[in-house]
C-alpha cells in the first residue's frame, strides 16, 4: 500500500471477516508506536541470520548501464 490510510481502508474492507476488531487510525497509530520495538526485532532477527549482515560488501540497486553499444562492438 502506498499509505496508512489506503491500508487502513483495505484492511476494513477485505480483511474484517478475518480480524473481531479493527482499530480506527488514531488507535492503529497507537498500537504500531507500541509494537515498534517487536516490529524492529522481527525485521532483524532474519538479516542477522544471513552472511550478507557481516559482510564489508553492499548490494546497491541502480539504473540499468547501457554496454557493448559502440560501432565496433556493434559490428557483427
Amino acid at each position: 500500500m502506498h499509505s496508512e490510510t489506503g491500508w487502513l481502508r483495505y484492511a476494513h474492507t477485505q480483511l474484517a471477516a478475518m480480524f473481531p476488531y479493527l482499530p480506527q487510525q488514531s488507535g492503529y497509530n497507537k498500537r504500531l508506536k507500541a509494537a515498534w520495538p517487536v516490529v524492529k526485532k522481527a525485521i532483524r532477527m532474519p538479516a542477522v541470520d544471513i552472511d550478507f549482515w557481516f559482510d564489508n560488501h553492499w548490494i546497491v540497486d541502480s539504473a540499468p548501464v547501457p554496454c557493448g553499444m559502440s560501432r565496433p562492438t556493434a559490428k557483427p
